[in-house]
């Protein structure tokens, strides 16, 4: 312990750390906002001289110059957890390929199943006077990558927040070498504006959540919508037990309506294990002793999540059959974002005491400039269930909402009709009574 305790993690330039990187090697790289910027452009100088290097990342947030200096993958090739709109396209352009994950398992997977990564480097705050390098607004899986990796860089930036949280650090002594990072302005994340259909979603959710409610929040206009509406609402002494901070979440604590006061874990605290917002989410998480960011089997493992009262779990989806089958991660074999915290903060509301899980979704998108119905008798060829019908409750659309717990295939695929398109109710029926999901004389 002394010994550990006296390590002192070197200070080496960033091109000596991008030459840590051999060819063959298993190489992983931040999330979110803890994705290294210098050690990234640093080693695209060098991507034409390595073969076969894997990195594996999630959730980026800028374009990286690794993929960009490789556009054809000769050198370099990218894993990626969850994808954002950059990620998908390097999907497109064959140069990424998706890990499956349940998001509250991937400390998990670091310690079981995945081999010690070769050179593991993510972006932190500077060293502190605890000797402890802090992981900013990106705790998720970190720590347990960094406990197994064979060589460990911190690439340090002065512009990351610094967020308090039992276990949001890494002691000097996992930490083998320390680069100077760009400490440029951290990326801001916006979400699509609010439509129409967002507020008509958001209202029909908003009215089924009370007083004291403990909130997940996923993603997206739609989730975010119902804080709006929640404002407007006036609901009182919310809480927060969430994988992502997201900026609906700062205005509601803005407003004075978020307080923790009724959370029977961690009380009067809000738990995140990852932000990507705006500036001002940035500037609100830096040092706040009221906002906690922790590892991702503390914020989305089912059994944490039904320890609190009242869950509220809300998160979007493209696509749902007539059973209730979410598909919410892609577009046939198309690979759209990810698993992520759906299934488990769905599983952790159904199990919380008065809990309640939402997925929503537009009752339509358009394709070739025509209205295609997200609801259908059977899902798009490839596409990936995130929620199975089994954990399915609330499902909403701007037509309505219906709970499909303890109903009948039969009853699912009327309820699920009821809240679709007008223009798409009656096909639908006559095809899930071809298909035998509504029986002969069942009304």
């Amino acid at each position: 312990m002394g010994l550990a305790a006296a390590k002192r993690a070197t200070r080496i330039s960033v091109a000596d750390a991008a030459g840590l990187v051999g060819s063959g090697m298993w190489v992983d790289w931040g999330f979110g906002m803890g994705q290294p910027d210098a050690f990234d452009v640093a080693l695209a100088a060098r991507a034409k001289d390595l073969s076969n290097v894997k990195i594996r990342a999630c959730l980026t947030m800028k374009r990286r110059a690794v993929l960009e200096a490789d556009p054809n993958g000769d050198h370099i090739f990218w894993f990626n957890w969850h994808f954002t709109g950059y990620d998908r396209k390097q999907h497109d352009l064959g140069r990424c390929n998706y890990i499956p994950m349940n998001f509250g398992e991937a400390p998990d997977y670091y310690r079981r199943f995945i081999d010690p990564v070769d050179v593991a480097v993510i972006k932190t705050c500077p060293r502190d006077s605890a000797g402890n390098y802090n992981l900013s607004g990106a705790s998720t899986y970190e720590r347990a990558m960094i406990e197994r990796a064979k060589v460990v860089v911190v690439e340090i930036s002065e512009a990351l927040p610094y967020c308090l949280g039992p276990d949001n650090f890494i002691p000097e002594a996992l930490v083998d070498f320390v680069i100077e990072g760009d400490h440029a302005p951290v990326p801001e994340f916006a979400n699509p504006p609010v439509s129409d259909i967002d507020r008509a979603i958001a209202t029909r959710i908003a009215a089924e959540i009370p007083n004291g409610a403990c909130l997940q929040i996923g993603i997206g206009g739609m989730p975010n919508a119902v804080c709006s509406i929640l404002r407007e609402a006036g609901v009182k002494d919310l809480g927060v037990h969430s994988e992502m901070l997201v900026d609906g979440m700062v205005e509601l604590l803005d407003a004075g309506l978020i307080t923790g006061a009724h959370k029977q874990i961690d009380t009067g605290k809000i738990i995140f294990t990852f932000a990507a917002g705006s500036r001002r989410q940035y500037q609100l998480i830096d040092r706040n002793p009221n906002i906690l960011c922790r590892s991702v089997d503390y914020t989305n493992l089912p059994q944490n999540v039904m320890l609190n009262d009242n869950v509220v779990s809300i998160n979007n989806t493209t696509q749902m059959d007539l059973q209730g089958q979410a598909a919410s991660e892609s577009a046939g074999h198309r690979h759209l974002t990810g698993t992520g915290g759906q299934l488990q903060f769905v599983r952790g509301a159904y199990a919380s005491k008065g809990g309640k899980s939402f997925i929503c979704l537009s009752s339509t998108y358009d394709k070739a400039g025509k209205p295609r119905s997200r609801i259908v008798t059977e899902l798009t060829p490839g596409n990936v269930v995130t929620t199975p019908r089994t954990d399915t409750m609330y499902v909403v659309t701007e037509y309505g909402m219906v709970n499909l717990k303890g109903k009948s295939v039969a009853e699912r695929a009327l309820a699920m009709i009821s809240i679709a398109h007008p223009d798409f109710r009656e096909g639908l029926e006559r095809d899930a009574r071809e298909k035998g999901l509504i029986p002969r004389g069942f009304a």
